[in-house]
């Protein structure tokens, strides 16, 4: 939808970037409140009113206009519809063993580009036929679709047998190895907001498509990226590690995202599947990450845990469009990819003091 607020409210590229960001800017500060309350309240009743708040902001950002009533409506989208974060993530990690999980977690993160496909194939004839208004509106009724559809369907998973005195691990906030993993997933995320981000702006604005065959392009790399997140799980359950596969995919992201900037101003058959390429990889490591934070953590931990690394996520992720837009409109396409590539390098560095 970016193409059509930027002319329809006259936005700037910074001023885009922070609209993408601003669902993330808003979870910040719920996401760690989220995950106490599904340690407390179980995932059922936090997912159900969380997407049912998070639908009902949206539809109020369909009747809003201007930039700064935007960014407040989309910020408290992203507050409340953060809770699906914690939730889902306790849930899979209470009814599915060990052996499992990795798949189990990276089927539950396929939720991400499957309605990144979805809404690239969907949102545009949506609103080019009734605006942005009805964008908005397409997405809040989702959201509340699927805040009836948890509160119909989740149920407390089982817990594990264990003696009262050895129940709870440490809290989050006191183990560095969350702190680790969570600061070098925060790195490993810029290439995902700043890659399949700006597909679609970059593709409009500096090679001509429409936003129509720009959307195309983005809905192929989330379709793609599905089957990116469900192969990295299913690797993680067969060597019986998650971080192996997250740091060699780090470097593949900084690999391809590399030769992505090189390739810019190539002929769009040739940029284009390397683009595609690099998006995927960039969206294919989350679920590796979620499954390590909540096996660090521990049975009535992990949504405490599952809140404090999302909040870092967010938190690094709310701030990295908006400079990335900034950047590009301060020098150029190039430099802002090529300092993006950086990111997953660094964070390959950080996750390497990690065992397993």
């Amino acid at each position: 939808m970016a193409p059509f607020l930027r002319e329809r409210d006259h936005l700037s590229l910074a001023q885009t970037g922070v609209l993408i960001s601003a669902s993330l800017i808003g979870s910040i500060v719920s996401l760690f409140p989220w995950g106490l309350a599904t340690d407390r309240s179980g995932e059922r009743l936090v997912l159900f009113v969380g997407l049912a708040l998070c639908g009902a902001s949206l539809i109020a950002a369909g009747l809003a206009h201007g930039f700064w009533p935007l960014v407040g409506l989309l910020s408290l989208a992203g507050a409340t519809g953060a809770s699906v974060q914690s939730a889902s993530g306790r849930a899979v990690l209470h009814w599915f063993p060990p052996h499992q999980r990795g798949l189990a977690l990276a089927i539950r993160q396929t939720a991400i580009p499957i309605s990144g496909f979805v809404v690239a194939v969907a949102l545009p004839p949506i609103v080019h036929a009734g605006g942005a208004r009805w964008g908005f509106f397409t997405m809040g009724i989702a959201c509340f679709a699927g805040a009836v559809l948890g509160a119909a369907v989740l149920r407390e998973g089982p817990r594990p047998d264990v003696p009262a005195e050895t129940a709870l691990s440490p809290m989050p906030v006191r183990d560095p190895r969350i702190w680790r993993l969570s600061i070098g997933s925060a790195l490993l995320i810029a290439p995902q907001l700043c890659v399949a981000g700006f597909t679609v702006l970059y593709l409009n604005d500096a090679r001509g498509m429409s936003a129509g065959d720009a959307a195309a392009v983005l809905a192929v790399m989330q379709a793609l990226a599905i089957g990116g997140r469900i192969g990295a799980g299913r690797w993680s359950d067969v060597v019986a590690s998650r971080l192996r596969p997250l740091r060699a995919i780090a470097l593949a992201a900084f690999a391809s995202v590399t030769l992505m900037t090189l390739l810019l101003d190539a002929p769009l058959p040739v940029l284009i599947p390397v683009l595609v390429v690099a998006g995927v990889l960039s969206m294919s490591w989350n679920s590796l990450s979620f499954a390590a934070v909540v096996e660090l953590a521990g049975h009535d931990r992990s949504g405490t845990a599952i809140g404090l690394q999302q909040t870092l996520l967010n938190g690094s992720g709310a701030a990295y469009p908006g400079l990335f837009g900034a950047l590009v409109a301060a020098s150029s396409w190039h430099v802002g990819f090529a300092v993006v590539a950086v990111f997953p390098l660094v964070g390959w560095r950080v996750l390497r003091a990690l065992p397993g």
